[in-house]
């Protein structure tokens, strides 16, 4: 059914090959901060879930990274997208990635973790001078602060690991236990929303 979104028919069983070895070397041995989600289905569709490298804006948070490949791949590149929002110079609305790894610079044998890793680094270095968001790009050059403020609140919103509750409830199968641990998550989830509703006010505002 998703062979119609899937170019796994346009390319060649060499490539299909390479890039599922690629995979699973970084499933293996991960580069530090990214995690391959592997699709068996459809190799063309290439997840990964990148750690906001520390000392940035984006430190604490976790960002989804998705690399499509076209029917010439390796010949062209990817087109790259952040599936996370995030408020980055480099980054369209639509979440497409701006970098010269993937336009003017690429070469075919570059591969699929030198991308993720030139993504994780313009986390790192962002490059107003090729601007996708002007608006970030404008006020990383001029305001820092405000954009270190509002890339951090954003990421804070849209960019939180999502942490299961399952276990909280199974160690104890008391009702009373149970109880408790509901009313518990109940308040904290509600103290999450009024944070989550004052920080979306405040990014109105900015």
């Amino acid at each position: 059914m998703s062979s119609q979104y899937s170019n796994v028919e346009n390319l060649s069983p060499q490539t299909i090959r390479q890039v599922m070895k690629e995979l699973q070397d970084m499933e293996t041995t991960p580069p530090e901060g990214i995690k391959v989600l592997i699709n068996e289905s459809d190799v063309t569709d290439i997840q990964a879930l990148i750690d906001g490298p520390a000392g940035t804006p984006y430190a604490v948070g976790i960002f989804r990274v998705k690399l499509t490949l076209s029917k010439d791949f390796p010949q062209t590149p990817p087109k790259a997208y952040f599936l996370t929002k995030i408020f980055h110079p480099n980054v369209a609305a639509n979440g497409e990635i701006c970098v010269n790894t993937l336009k003017k610079d690429w070469k075919p044998d570059l591969g699929i973790k030198h991308i993720l890793l030139t993504i994780k680094c313009l986390l790192i270095v962002p490059n107003p001078e090729s601007a996708l968001n002007e608006e970030a790009g404008k006020m990383l050059l001029e305001r820092y602060d405000d954009y270190s403020q509002r890339a951090r609140m954003m990421t804070e919103i849209h960019a939180q690991p999502v942490k299961c509750g399952v276990s909280d409830a199974k160690d104890d199968d008391g009702p009373s236990n149970k109880k408790h641990a509901g009313l518990d998550k109940k308040l904290q989830d509600k103290k999450k929303e009024k944070l989550l509703k004052e920080k979306k006010r405040m990014l109105k505002r900015l």
